[in-house]
Formats: structure tokens, sequence, C-alpha cells
């Protein structure tokens, strides 16, 4: 994953750590993501982050797509009391678990237990697993 922005550095120490392979990273607007959500899951309203798997049938095919609401970022970041930065590794790491082949909602938590254990090893605070526990 090539980020030209430097301030997105901390995302790619977690794509390269997680995986070899190239992620495309999409940053999107509350409406912008309320779209895709519409199309690509049929529903109707905005989330936070979504993903989207490519099939892995070569090594040289990119992991997958990552989207990520930037106007959602911003309200939980201040919603939970930390960074904007720390909510986007939040929500990156979510997502790159997806794109793994992670699943919380058919899982035995075995998605969450690795959340918890990168985001401890990343030094990230713990409100990903406290709102997603509920």
């Amino acid at each position: 994953m090539i980020l030209s922005d430097e301030k997105y550095e901390f995302l790619e120490k977690i794509a390269n750590f997680l995986s070899p392979k190239d992620i495309e990273l999409i940053f999107v607007n509350n409406k912008e993501m309320q779209e895709i959500n519409l199309n690509q899951r049929n529903q109707n309203k905005t989330t936070d982050v979504l993903s989207f798997p490519l099939e892995n049938i070569d090594e040289n095919i990119p992991l997958g797509s990552i989207v990520i609401n930037t106007e959602l970022a911003q309200e939980k970041s201040k919603e939970f009391g930390h960074s904007y930065e720390e909510e986007l590794s939040l929500l990156f790491i979510h997502a790159m678990l997806h794109l793994l082949g992670f699943d919380h909602e058919k899982d035995n938590g075995e998605m969450r237990k690795k959340e918890e254990e990168l985001i401890k090893y990343f030094k990230l605070p713990t409100s990903l697993i406290v709102r997603t526990i509920s």
C-alpha cells in the first residue's frame, strides 16, 4: 500500500504488519458512504468503514479495498476522546481483518480477539472494543 500523504504513514505500518499485499484505500464523506452502502449492501444508511476483499487467486492481486467515512471518523474521534488518526487506525484494523477473512458476525469472537491484540500492539485506544461488544 502506498499513501502519498505522510500523515497516513501509520496506516501503512498497520497494513504492512498484517499483509504484504496492496490495499486500495478510499476516503469518502457521509453521503458517498451511504451511496456505496446502498449499492453494495442494500443498506440505505451511512457507516464508518466498509471492506471489499478481492479473490485471492494470485499473489499479485491486491488484498481488496477499504472505504473509510472521514466525517464519521471525525465525529467518533471526538465522541470517544481520541485523535482522528487513532480513529482511522481503529477503523483500518477492523477493515483489514475483514479483508483477511475474519468475520465478527459469524465467528466465535476470533476477530474481536485479534482486534484487541492489534489495538494493544499499536498502542491505540480501546474504544473500538468497547463499542463493538454491545
